[in-house]
C-alpha cells in the first residue's frame, strides 16, 4: 500500500513540474531522486548517486552525440543551406515539385545530424519557408513543408534520438541506423507526395501570385559562383557516403563516423572560406551546451529508470494487461496510441528517456523485437510533431515564420494523417521493411 502511495505521490509531483515549464533533465533527476529516496532510504539512493551518473555518462555509444552536433554546427556556420537552396531551384528549373521535394530531403538530413526536431524546424522556418514564399508557395504550405522536413529529426540517421533510445533500450546504435533508413525513406517519399499533390491543387493560384519575388530570387542564384555549388555538393556526398557506408560495411563505429562527418564539414567550411574565430567560438560552444544538456538528461533519466524498477511500475501495467497480453497487437496499438499523445506535447528524447524503462519489459513478455519496435516509435514521434493540440514542429515555424498556426494545422493534420496510414501501415505488414537490413551488416 506504502509502495502505491509513492508512486502516485511522485508521478503526481512529476505531472506538475513538467506543466510549470521545468526543464526535463532537472524534472527526471529531482523525481528520480525523491522517488529512490522513498521507496529505498538514503542509503539506497546515496549508492546510485554515487555510481550511475559515471557509468551512465561513460558509455562508449554517448561519444557519438558530441561528434553529430559539432558536424551539424559547422554545416550551419558555413551557410551551406541556403547555397543548396540555391542551387535546388537552378536545378529544378523553376519547377516547384523538384524544389519542395529537394527541401524535404534536406530538412530530413539537417534534422538527422542536429538531433533536434524543435531546432531544424526553427531553422527551416527561418531559411525554407522565405525561400519557398520567394517563389510562389503559399504561406501555409511552405510552412508545413518545413514542420514536416523537420519532424524528420527523429528518423532520419545520424539521429541523436536514436542514439538516445539505443543507450536506453541497450541496442546496437549502428542496427538502429541502418534499421532507419528505409522507414526515413518511406517517410519522405510520402512527406514528398503528399506535397505534389498540395500544389498540385494551388498551382493556379501561384502562377498568379508568383512574380517579382522569384524573378529576384533567381538572379541571386545565378550569382552564385557553380564552382561553391561543386564543392558543397562533392563534400555534402562525400560525408553522407563516409557515415553510411562506413557504419553499414563496418569499417566506421557510429562514434568514428560522427568524428569523419565533422572533419569533411570543417574541410568544407575552409574551401567555402567561412572559418574565423566566430566560426570556431560558434562551433564550439554550441556543441558543449547541447553536450552538457544531453548528459544531464541522461543522468536524470538513468535515476528516473531505478525509481521505476523500484517501484515495479511495469510489472504492475503488465498485470493490469494480463488479460490483453494474449494478443499483442492490441497492447501495440494502445502503446503507441500513448506515444502518439505525449509526442505532441513533449520532444521526443525526453519521452524516450522517461518511458522506456516502463516499456521495454512488456516487450519481452510479448515477444516485440525492440528494434522493430524501435523504428516504429521513430515513425510516431515524427507525425506526433505535426498534430494538434501542440504539434512542436508547426508551432516553431509559425512562431518563426509569423505564420498563424491555425493556417499550418489544417495542412499539416493532413501530411501526418496520409503518412500514418501508409507508412505505419506499411511496417505492420511488412516488419523486414525494418529488420532486413541491419541482419546484412558486417
Amino acid at each position: 500500500m506504502f509502495e502505491n502511495i509513492v508512486i502516485i505521490v511522485v508521478l503526481l509531483i512529476f505531472l506538475y513540474l513538467l506543466m510549470m515549464g521545468q526543464y526535463i533533465s532537472s524534472l527526471l533527476l529531482t523525481v528520480g531522486i525523491l522517488g529512490i529516496f522513498l521507496l529505498g532510504g538514503l542509503e539506497l539512493l546515496n549508492g546510485f548517486i554515487q555510481s550511475e551518473p559515471f557509468n551512465r555518462t561513460a558509455s562508449y555509444a554517448l561519444t557519438t552525440i558530441p561528434l553529430y552536433i559539432l558536424m551539424a554546427q559547422f554545416i550551419m556556420q558555413a551557410g551551406i543551406v541556403k547555397d543548396l537552396y540555391g542551387l535546388f531551384y537552378r536545378l529544378s528549373r523553376g519547377r516547384r515539385s523538384v524544389l519542395s521535394v529537394l527541401t524535404i530531403v534536406l530538412g530530413g538530413l539537417l534534422g538527422g545530424v542536429s538531433g533536434s526536431g524543435t531546432a531544424t524546424s526553427a531553422a527551416l522556418g527561418q531559411i525554407a519557408v522565405p525561400e519557398l514564399k520567394r517563389r510562389g508557395y503559399p504561406d501555409n504550405l511552405a510552412g508545413t513543408i518545413a514542420a514536416s522536413a523537420g519532424s524528420l529529426s527523429s528518423i532520419i540517421p545520424p539521429s541523436i534520438f536514436l542514439i538516445i533510445y539505443g543507450v536506453v533500450a541497450q541496442i546496437s546504435i549502428g542496427q538502429l541506423f541502418t534499421a532507419a533508413i528505409i522507414p526515413g525513406i518511406l517517410l519522405v517519399i510520402v512527406f514528398s507526395l503528399t506535397t505534389i499533390a498540395y500544389l498540385q491543387v494551388y498551382k493556379k493560384r501561384m502562377e498568379i501570385t508568383t512574380g517579382t519575388n522569384e524573378t529576384a530570387a533567381t538572379i541571386e542564384d545565378e550569382h552564385t559562383p557553380v564552382s561553391r555549388y561543386v564543392v558543397v555538393v562533392l563534400a555534402g556526398t562525400l560525408m553522407m557516403a563516409a557515415i553510411f557506408g562506413g557504419i553499414y560495411t563496418g569499417f566506421f563505429t557510429p562514434t568514428e563516423a560522427g568524428a569523419v562527418g565533422a572533419f569533411i564539414a570543417l574541410i568544407l567550411a575552409l574551401l567555402l572560406r567561412k572559418v574565423n574565430k566566430a566560426f570556431i567560438k560558434e562551433s564550439f560552444s554550441e556543441t558543449v551546451k547541447v553536450t552538457v544538456m544531453a548528459m544531464f538528461i541522461v543522468i536524470g533519466a538513468s535515476l528516473f529508470g531505478r525509481f521505476i524498477s523500484l517501484s515495479l511500475v511495469p510489472r504492475k501495467i503488465i498485470d493490469l494487461l494480463g488479460p490483453l497480453m494474449e494478443t499483442p497487437l492490441l497492447v501495440l496499438a494502445i502503446i503507441m496510441l500513448i506515444y502518439f499523445f505525449l509526442f505532441m506535447f513533449i520532444e521526443g528524447v525526453a519521452v524516450i528517456l522517461m518511458t522506456v524503462p516502463i516499456i521495454s519489459p512488456m516487450l519481452d513478455t510479448m515477444n516485440i523485437d525492440p528494434l522493430w519496435f524501435g523504428i516504429m516509435l521513430t515513425v510516431v514521434c515524427t507525425l506526433g510533431m505535426l498534430t494538434p493540440p501542440v504539434g512542436i514542429s508547426v508551432y516553431v515555424v509559425g512562431g518563426v515564420s509569423n505564420i498563424p498556426i491555425e493556417r499550418l494545422f489544417p495542412t499539416s493534420m493532413v501530411y501526418a494523417a496520409v503518412a500514418m496510414f501508409f507508412v505505419i501501415g506499411t511496417l505492420l505488414v511488412f516488419p523486414e521493411l525494418v529488420t532486413w537490413l541491419p541482419s546484412q551488416m558486417k
